[in-house]
């Protein structure tokens, strides 16, 4: 099921679109995947699949990883930045490259203005690094999960968030014979700050699993 958002349609976009696709096939960075393009800020996790394209919804099974999470709760200071740099310098310490996507979940997801609530980064493999604390950092491994996923470009923002939930709404209300939510939702974030806005790729998902046969809603 393929549906458009509103940010995919924007014609401010165009121009900064071809921009970068032709500095990024210059140098490499363009990455197509899942039948998508992204500028590739970091690898992925090892066994990640592949991407959802733009607007179009797929179900997808995840594997087990190992993350190194934070919430804003945690710290001194508010904000997406403050995770974000609590996240990057706990890498620093311990040597862990850098990978996409970031993991950021919200508040009161369904509501007219979620707020980021934590933030995750990901091991490239669950042979780095230590499981445990350390300060605000909590490091964990994170099971296998299945998820209904959109692929997004814009801002890393409540309202790229919300456009993506939305359209995984209409999808899950057609599906619900199928599928069933199992919990709350995620955007995985896969460019840097330095990407423009506009361009940045992410996707909007919620775990879900099967419904068994003959299971009522």
């Amino acid at each position: 099921m393929k549906l458009e958002t509103m940010k995919t349609r924007r014609p401010a976009i165009a121009f900064a679109v071809a921009t970068l696709v032709i500095c990024g096939v210059a140098s490499g960075c363009v990455q197509t995947s899942g039948g998508t393009w992204m500028i590739r800020s970091a690898a992925t996790p090892e066994g990640w699949p592949e991407l959802t394209p733009v607007g179009s919804v797929e179900v997808k099974r995840y594997p087990s990883h190992r993350a190194a999470w934070v919430t804003e709760a945690s710290l001194p200071s508010e904000g997406t930045r403050s995770m974000f740099m609590e996240l990057f310098e706990h890498i620093k310490r311990n040597d862990i490259a850098m990978t996409a996507p970031v993991e950021m979940a919200y508040d009161d997801a369904g509501s007219a203005a979620p707020r980021m609530s934590s933030m995750a980064f990901l091991y490239r493999s669950q042979e780095l690094g230590q499981l445990g604390e350390e300060g605000a950092v909590s490091v964990r491994d994170v099971e296998p999960r299945t998820f209904a996923s959109v692929g997004v470009r814009g801002g890393y923002d409540a309202e790229t968030f919300l456009e993506g939930l939305s359209t995984l709404e209409v999808w899950l209300a057609a599906n619900q014979d199928e599928w069933e939510v199992v919990g709350p939702p995620r955007y995985l974030g896969y460019n840097g700050p330095f990407v423009p806005t506009p361009v940045r790729f992410g996707e909007v998902q919620v775990p879900v699993r099967a419904r068994a046969p003959g299971q009522s809603r």
